[in-house]
């Protein structure tokens, strides 16, 4: 009997029938990493460089593997050739690649245990969190944790930051809802409309209604290279949106607004609304960006982790309740 409750018999017997047979009980994390490797350095050798073995003992490891799945897994066509994997040694990387990040996870929830409530919290950041939400986070949360060390890595991307979370490399990351699939859990923290950002003095900011989908149409418009949540807006338009520039450096978006290249349609957090080059249109009939706090499901959450979230979920709460543009 295990912890599961579950008779130890049982459970074998459920990998024995899943598995086929007992020899698959033989692969080894390290058969899966020296596939990895001769796949992606196209040689023996090399893969055996970066992996810090032997050329023999990277062999004796593909060997090994093949003879356990019973399945060719390396095109071997001699000479100068670079060796590669076969569809079946491709179709079994798919697999390696998530149990290596659940490995990953796994080191990294341990070294979370151990460390308790002092140690190093990994979040994952965007731009527009970093100017408008993150500095009074961290200013609170510091002042009430100051034994955890707080390690922020940014991207454009969110779902890179999605990606680090499920290797286990963040134990947080704000992202945009909907989610990447993948194993997440999340809370949302904030709805930031959207606004069409337009020259100071633009006729636009004149108009008593809103622009509609039909006026965006008609616009040359700037916008952000890796939003997902604009992605979805371009679906919802159901008619071509025509972009002549995306960055996803903000202050450039508004610089160039400022300067008649276009008009922006982003965000409300993305710019910043003192900027008197520039005004800011509420486009109330345009769905918001949904920001939230994203973690592995399956991982462990520290103390730490958690009052960073509750605390990102205070600071957004008071960031909603400022008044919105007319």
């Amino acid at each position: 009997m295990i912890g599961t409750g579950v008779p130890l018999g049982q459970i074998q017997l459920y990998c024995t029938s899943i598995m086929g047979t007992d020899s698959w009980l033989g692969v080894e994390l390290r058969h899966f990493l020296a596939l990895e490797a001769v796949g992606r350095e196209g040689s023996f050798g090399k893969a055996a460089t970066a992996l810090g073995y032997t050329q023999s003992a990277i062999s004796q490891q593909i060997a090994t593997l093949e003879r356990i799945v019973g399945h060719r897994l390396i095109e071997r066509p001699g000479g100068p050739k670079p060796v590669s994997l076969t569809e079946a040694g491709r179709l079994l990387l798919k697999h390696a690649d998530a149990i290596a990040a659940r490995v990953a996870a796994a080191q990294a929830d341990l070294t979370a245990l151990a460390e308790g409530q002092a140690g190093t919290l990994r979040v994952g950041v965007f731009q527009s969190v970093g100017q408008r939400i993150l500095p009074e986070v961290m200013r609170r949360f510091l002042a009430a944790w100051p034994q955890v060390n707080v390690a922020l890595t940014e991207s454009a991307d969110d779902a890179e930051l999605l990606g680090l979370v499920e290797r286990g490399d963040l134990d947080l990351t704000f992202a945009d809802l909907p989610l990447t699939d993948g194993p997440f859990d999340s809370v949302e923290l904030l709805r930031d409309p959207y606004v069409l950002v337009v020259p100071a003095g633009s006729p636009l900011a004149e108009r008593n209604a809103a622009p509609t989908w039909r006026d965006l149409a008609e616009l040359d418009l700037i916008g952000h290279k890796y939003c997902r949540s604009l992605a979805q807006l371009e679906r919802d338009a159901r008619r071509p949106l025509r972009f002549v520039f995306r960055s996803d450096h903000n202050q450039t978006v508004q610089a160039l607004v400022a300067s008649g290249v276009g008009c922006a349609l982003v965000p409300r957090l993305t710019m910043d609304p003192e900027d008197e080059s520039t005004e800011l249109i509420e486009l109330p009939k345009v769905q918001p960006r949904l920001i939230a706090f994203v973690w592995h499901r399956d991982r462990y959450r520290t103390p730490a982790a958690r009052a960073f979230v509750e605390t990102a979920q205070a600071v957004c709460a008071e960031l909603e309740l400022e008044p919105v543009l007319v």
